[in-house]
Formats: structure tokens, sequence, C-alpha cells
């Protein structure tokens, strides 16, 4: 039985500004249904992707295909609206003169009722029917983009383009469109590729992550692995904040303040990154284990001294100076934990959440 093609490929995409690779080699599939994110820091080169695969830009090299079959490379090129795609952005670019229901409509090939069936179709679907004889600027932000989903899903395209459509939106509702709109996609069977520098809209909305940064593609997996099992320092960072320490091997273990960390594969003399994320860090009164965190504690612990505290709601963020090294060092606590500035605590580093990486530089 013959596997079905991706949805979306793309093949070795390259794009060059004044001689310089803005996207650089980046290839990545899409299976029909499935959400890929892009994720990475602005100007890593996600948009201009974006904006090869819709048709409004030319790559320089490289292949695109939808379905298996060619839609652009540097000799054919499929005119843009010839292709399939749908496109979102963050500004959702109603026409101000249209009603709803002709936005909607706007791009629709066939009758009358052919049209007017597929628009009422979809207002409903995302609650907004009764205003499908109103103007934009009598919507909300939410609404606007619901229309803009809507309009984008009418002509059935089988994929999506989604250019950070979310940011624009008051943060109280930007949780439950994406979920609408996750959700009406699924029903579509439309896969999608999103835009966004946000981890935590990759994480909540994507079943695959594709983490770009500096025109290319560092790092493709689930959410889970991609959190999970980071490439690199870098990625660790870009989903949360880091603890570093340094160190150098030494028959595959790293002596560090907080103790030796095993360091298998690395050979005898390598510099290297410990690295940990702040809620991975235990808290001590002192040596003997009381203290606020509930997991064991873990390594020797080393000595710092707070120097920030503060509640950011869920959790607690501490800010200690340590002894060893004067560096600042993050731990997390859930609920409210704040310590007096200057008060002296013990650390420890949990050995089965860190990360080492060749150091860089």
């Amino acid at each position: 039985m013959s596997v079905p093609p991706p949805r979306l490929e793309i093949r070795n995409l390259v794009r060059r500004f004044d001689g310089k690779a803005v996207v650089n080699d980046v290839s990545l599939s899409i299976l029909p249904g499935d959400v890929t994110c892009l994720l990475g820091p602005s100007g890593c080169g996600k948009s201009t992707t974006l904006r090869m695969i819709a048709g409004v830009e030319m790559q320089d090299t490289g292949q695109i295909y939808v379905d298996g079959n060619l839609i652009c490379d540097t000799q054919f090129r499929v005119p843009p609206e010839r292709r399939s795609i749908g496109l979102m952005f963050q500004d959702f670019a109603l026409f101000p003169h249209l009603t709803v229901g002709d936005n909607v409509a706007f791009g629709l090939s066939g009758t009358k009722a052919e049209k007017r069936r597929r628009v009422s179709e979809l207002l409903e679907r995302v609650g907004l029917f009764h205003f499908i004889d109103a103007y934009p600027h009598a919507l909300s932000g939410g609404e606007q983009q619901r229309v803009a989903l809507a309009r984008a899903l009418a002509p059935r395209p089988r994929v999506m383009l989604m250019d950070e459509p979310f940011s624009g939106l008051d943060n109280r509702l930007r949780d439950g469109i994406r979920d609408e709109t996750l959700a009406l996609l699924k029903e579509e069977g439309t896969s999608v590729l999103l835009v966004t520098h946000e981890p935590e809209e990759a994480m909540r909305m994507a079943d695959e992550i594709a983490l770009m940064r500096d025109g290319r593609i560092v790092q493709r997996g689930a959410p889970y692995n991609i959190y999970k099992a980071p490439a690199d320092k870098e990625a660790v960072a870009f989903f949360s904040d880091i603890n570093v320490l340094e160190g150098v091997v030494q028959g595959a273990l790293v002596d560090t303040a907080f103790g030796q960390f095993l360091a298998p594969g690395f050979a005898d003399g390598s510099a290297v990154d410990i690295v940990f994320r702040p809620q991975h860090v235990g808290i001590d009164f002192d040596r003997a284990g009381r203290g606020p965190n509930p997991t064991p504690l873990q390594g020797s612990p080393a000595r710092g001294i707070v120097e920030r505290a503060r509640f950011m709601g869920s959790e607690s963020l501490v800010e200690f100076r340590m002894d060893h090294d004067n560096e600042v060092l993050k731990a997390t606590v859930p609920n409210v934990f704040l310590p007096k500035v200057g008060v002296a605590m013990w650390l420890t580093v949990r050995r089965d959440r860190c990360f080492i990486f060749p150091r860089k530089g």
C-alpha cells in the first residue's frame, strides 16, 4: 500500500538579500490535517519562508510541493491564487468597505447561492452569522480574527499559512480564540504552517515544532521532545530561563560547586556548559535538607545569598548571588515563597534535569 505524499513539502529553500542567506537550506513537510509551527526569534527567516510558500516571494533555490505536485522551483511557478494555500496575518486584512459576509465570500467562485451557503456555514461555525451584514469596524478584535479565519477557509485550501495571527489580540481572548481556530482547522482537515516567536503558542497548537535560528531549522520534533531533548543551549533558553555552569570534563565527569556531573561521550579536557532550568533548583535553609521544594535533593549543596524574590502568580522566582563564582542563579518555587534579601540558603541541582553541551566560543 503506497504512502500518500505530505500535504506540504519544501525542499532546500534558500533566499538571499544583498548576498546574505536569510533563509538557508530550509526543508520540512506537513502531513494532511497536521499543524507545524515554525518557531524562532524575530529576523530568523520565518516570515520569508512563509512568503515563498505563498508565492509572494521567490526563492533563489529549492522546491515547494503540495500533495506531491511541484508548485514552484526556480523555473516553474504556479501563481499564488492557484496554489490552494490560505493566508492569515496578524492584521486580519479585512476590507473595511465590504460587509462581513462579502469579506468571507471574497475570492470564492460559484453561483451566488453556493457562495452564500459556504459563507453562512463558516460564519455559523465561528459564531458570527448574526454579523453577516455588518461591517468590520463594528466587530471586536477577536471577532475580526474569526472573520479572517472564515475568509481564509472559504475556498477550502489544502494548506493554511498563519503569520503570528494572534499577536494583536488581548491576552484574555488569545487562548480561547487559538483553541477555537485550531478546532475549526482540524474539522476542515487543513494542514497548517504557523509562524510565531512565542514558545507557549507553539506548544499549545503544534503537532510538530520546527525551531529556526539564523535562517536554518536547528531542530524538529513534537513539542514534548523539543522541550525535553533540546538540540543545544540556545534551544533550552528559547523555551525558558536557564542557569549555566561551566566546567571541564575529566574521566566523563565535570567537577562543580554542586558536586560532580556525568558527561558521557565527551573527551577529557572538553569545555562544557551544564544547563538547567530554574524549576529544577532545590532550595534549602541549611545543609540538613529542610526547605520549600517537595522534590528530593540531589548532589552537593552550594551557598547563595537572596538578591531578589518576586511572586509571579503561580510560582515565585528567587535570584541568588552564588558564593562560589559571584554569578546570579535563578530558582522557581510553586506558590508563594518570598525570602528576605540577604538571607543565605543552600541550593542543589537535579541531575536528571540537566543538559550538557559543548561550550561555544
